[in-house]
């Protein structure tokens, strides 16, 4: 979007070829995303499988035995519960801040191999869990994991694409993010059948698939020319910058990384750096974006969608089946998503997005408020497929919105010598309301209602109006030359850019 509140997109764009080894690598690298997605998928349906419930959480067994004794809002109102959800995200709030030391010091490639090795044993522990302290331990891996994929897979992504097609490629994860939250679906729905009670096993076990694609796309690529120049491996980063390039001639964009490389290394700590002042816009877009993210209410979705269906009167299969439909629409909208996002930009699909969720949560609120009371439910067929098209309606505005553009935009807008730091408080904001909303939302649900949805649609009304005067587009600007074309040209954010006004602290933080 040019001029107004979005700012220009003219940024000088470099001779660049889409080449086999740049849609490979993205390929490889995104199956993070898929990790990532099946880890959210798996454990709402695993949660609602009585023999999981009856082994590990007896307390909520019981409860649902006794017919009339808690309300429809309140039947899996438990603290224990909702920490096997939550604890995975609490351990990659944690690891993100590793990683993203990893990440800088050691390179993007090594940061998804250990990601890979965590999932790996993470996932072993909870298929073979004997008790609860297993099952938890098991769950911190893979948060572990995830810290450390959420930190190297979107830079990776960033840097290796062309500029022109960066944001279609960099979407591939959250496009794997949400083919996992679908493949979990359906996994469970299929689990949920088997007689004996393992089939939870089965559904944890089967995380063992998107583990070892990680770890073995991470044996396999090439790490970023940015991350070998920045490492000061510049034969190394040029030739591979030619070779994913597609030609011979990468001088320009060669020179351009040099010079945010040599920058980089003039900065002794990063994460002081990030509240420079000329750093201040992106990391305050970062820090609401991932926050906003949360409180779209899309993971009470994503992490409770069985749970959530039962609570609205549908019946186990059915609640399984019409998650696995969610999860599919959401795999529709990250096409739509890979599809627009360099062609309309972000900023509008932010906005039509985030209003058409609010609309859908005010739906849902005003069905869920007239048709299911505490001890009654007269939701009938009809309205319950409702229900669910409304449900579809917000995921897949999610889906093609802020579900992948969180993650994109974060990715792409700070320098090179703040981006690893940047990327880690990206993940750790969304790792940390994420645990917020897995660990209440059940909580919240018992005592707000069908009051929640409207409490998220309040949060979709405010994100959406600070896009609209705050968020700068990024579309079709080189990743190294942010600073010039958006942040210096926007309306607001321009008066941060004087970097004189950091000179004073300047030895402070070298």
């Amino acid at each position: 979007m040019a001029g107004g509140f979005g700012g220009p997109t003219d940024g000088e764009e470099f001779e660049a070829k889409i080449t086999p080894i740049v849609v490979i690598s993205c390929i490889l690298a995104a199956s993070g995303g898929l990790m990532f997605g099946y880890d959210i998928g798996i454990s709402g349906g695993v949660t609602s499988m009585p023999q999981f419930l009856r082994e590990f959480f007896p307390v909520v067994y019981k409860r649902q035995q006794i017919p009339g004794l808690e309300s429809n809002y309140c039947k899996y109102d438990n603290q224990g519960l909702q920490l096997f959800t939550s604890s995975l995200y609490i351990a990659a709030l944690i690891a993100t801040f590793f990683a993203s030391y990893t990440t800088r010091v050691f390179g993007r490639k090594m940061s998804m191999l250990i990601a890979g090795i965590f999932f790996i044993v993470g996932t072993i522990l909870n298929a073979a869990a004997q008790n609860l302290i297993m099952l938890i331990v098991g769950r911190l891996l893979l948060g572990c994991g995830v810290g450390f994929a959420n930190q190297a897979v979107p830079l990776f992504l960033s840097e290796v694409a062309p500029t022109r097609i960066r944001g279609a490629l960099n979407l591939l994860f959250q496009l794997m993010c949400t083919i996992g939250i679908l493949v979990a679906n359906l996994i469970n729905y299929g689990t949920a059948k088997i007689e004996g009670g393992y089939g939870w096993r089965i559904s944890l076990g089967l995380a063992g698939i998107p583990s070892l694609l990680l770890t073995f796309g991470a044996l396999i690529v090439t790490d970023t020319p940015n991350s070998l120049i920045q490492r000061g491996k510049l034969e190394e980063g040029k030739k591979v910058l030619k070779r994913i390039r597609g030609i011979d001639n990468v001088d320009p964009e060669f020179l351009e990384i040099l010079e945010a490389s040599r920058a980089a290394k003039e900065v002794q700590h990063p994460f002081r750096n990030l509240f420079k002042r000329r750093n201040r816009p992106q990391l305050i877009i970062t820090v609401f974006l991932q926050f906003f993210q949360q409180f779209t209410g899309i993971n009470s979705v994503n992490f409770y969608a069985p749970v959530l269906f039962q609570t609205l009167g549908f019946k186990h299969d059915a609640s399984l089946y019409s998650s696995v439909i969610t999860g599919g629409i959401m795999v529709l909208g990250a096409i739509v998503s890979i599809f627009l996002v360099d062609r309309a930009g972000r900023r509008m699909l932010l906005l039509e997005g985030g209003i058409q969720m609010f609309i859908s949560h005010v739906i849902i609120a005003v069905i869920l408020g007239w048709k299911l009371k505490d001890q009654s439910n007269d939701l009938d067929k009809g309205m319950g497929i409702l229900v669910v098209v409304i449900i579809c309606s917000f995921v897949g505005s999610f889906g093609w919105s802020w579900g992948p553009l969180c993650w994109l935009v974060a990715s792409e807008i700070f320098p090179l010598e703040a981006r690893s730091a940047g990327q880690s408080v990206t993940v750790c904001i969304n790792m940390l309301f994420t645990f917020v909303i897995a660990q209440a939302f059940l909580s919240m649900l018992c005592h707000f209602r069908f009051g929640i949805f409207l409490f998220f649609a309040a949060w979709c009304l405010i994100m959406t109006v600070f896009v609209y005067f705050l968020l700068p587009e990024t579309k079709g600007v080189p990743i190294e030359e942010m600073s010039d074309v958006v942040w210096r040209q926007h309306w607001f954010w321009k008066r941060y850019m004087d970097d004189s006004e950091d000179e004073p602290k300047e030895k402070g933080y070298a």
